[in-house]
Parts: C-alpha cells; sequence; structure tokens
C-alpha cells in the first residue's frame, strides 16, 4: 500500500461564479473578530466595456498560503510560520509589530492590528480546519465559488476541480508558489 502524503491545504476560487456579494470578507470579520477597516478577506471589482454593455469582474483575495512564503523567510522572530499542512500563521505572542512581512507579502494579504499591534493576516480559519470544517468564507460563498481542501489528496473536491479546469495564480513571477487558485480570471484587469 503506498504511503499517504501528509495533507497541503489549498483554495480554488471560480471567478466565473463570484457574485460580488461580499459575503467571504463579512463571514470572516464575523468568525475571526477582524477590526473595522482592514480584512483577511475581501473582493476586488473592475468593470470592462462601454454603456449599455459594461461587465462587472470581482476577484476574491486572501492569504495565498505560499509554499515559499516570503513573510516567514523576512520575520526576524520567527512569528511567522508555516504548518506542516501548509498553513501560514501568525504567533502573535512572538509577533513584536515590525512590519517587515507586511512590506515582503507580494499580495497584500496582511496588514498591522491597530489594536493588538501586531501582523494579521488569513489564517484559513484554522481551528475550523483542525476541528474537520472548513474556512467561514468558503462555507459561506453566495456562489459556492470558493472550494477548499487537501491539495496532496488526489479524491479531494479541490484536487478533482484543479484537475479539470485551467487554473491561473496571482504574481506566479515572484516564485512563492501560492496555494490559491483561480478559475477563470483575468489577470489583465485592473484592480
Amino acid at each position: 500500500m503506498p504511503e499517504s502524503k501528509p495533507k497541503k491545504y489549498g483554495m480554488a476560487i471560480d471567478v466565473r461564479k463570484c457574485v460580488g456579494c461580499m459575503s467571504c470578507s463579512v463571514s470572516c470579520k464575523m468568525e475571526n473578530g477582524v477590526s473595522f477597516g482592514v480584512f483577511r478577506s475581501w473582493v476586488n471589482m473592475t468593470e470592462k466595456g462601454d454603456f449599455p454593455a459594461v461587465k462587472r469582474f470581482y476577484q476574491p483575495r486572501l492569504c495565498n498560503h505560499c509554499e515559499k512564503a516570503p513573510c516567514v523567510a523576512v520575520c526576524p522572530v520567527k512569528a511567522t510560520y508555516k504548518r506542516e499542512d501548509g498553513v501560514v500563521l501568525v504567533d502573535k505572542e512572538k509577533c513584536i509589530g515590525c512590519g517587515y512581512c507586511v512590506v515582503a507579502c507580494p499580495y497584500n494579504a496582511r496588514y498591522l492590528s491597530d489594536t493588538q499591534k501586531v501582523a494579521d493576516k488569513c489564517t484559513l480559519c484554522d481551528h475550523r480546519i483542525d476541528n474537520g470544517g472548513e474556512p467561514a468564507c468558503v462555507k459561506n460563498c453566495m456562489g459556492k465559488s470558493r472550494i477548499f481542501g487537501d491539495l496532496n489528496d488526489p479524491n479531494s473536491r479541490i484536487s478533482q476541480v484543479i484537475a479539470k479546469n485551467p487554473v491561473q495564480v496571482i504574481n506566479p513571477h515572484v516564485g512563492t508558489k501560492p496555494q490559491v487558485y483561480y478559475i477563470g480570471a483575468d489577470f489583465n484587469q485592473k484592480f
């Protein structure tokens, strides 16, 4: 019997299904107590075309939980770390709020918390996934555009969706190997 690989979590987002409702942002804020004015999960929007044939495009965004996370490499106190399952987290007890990780992130997915004075970001709702659940943004996605799961399990829904669809990642040229994949995205759009 072949040895199974350890879990490696990731997310696929089918932008063709995103309706721009912002339930991902709202449910993330509610689930994680995210402060006013900042977001762990958000949706960029742009329009293309001339009136009356204007089309609106949405691009859900969050931390990309990179395989080669630059935020981990620059943290002088090792507060930012990557778990074995690929989830990138911040140990708020160790974080000194220097902001190096915020600057290092090529996805603008980190910020310094005004209230806690430490770095903050999407955790993929680690407290939920550790108990067999899924991130709040996935559970509450109205358009069902978000798919979460184990990228190392070929039978997982995320692996099957990625295998059946052309996918893209944001900023592939920076070499971070993001674990958030987009289906139907047009990264030529200005967001």
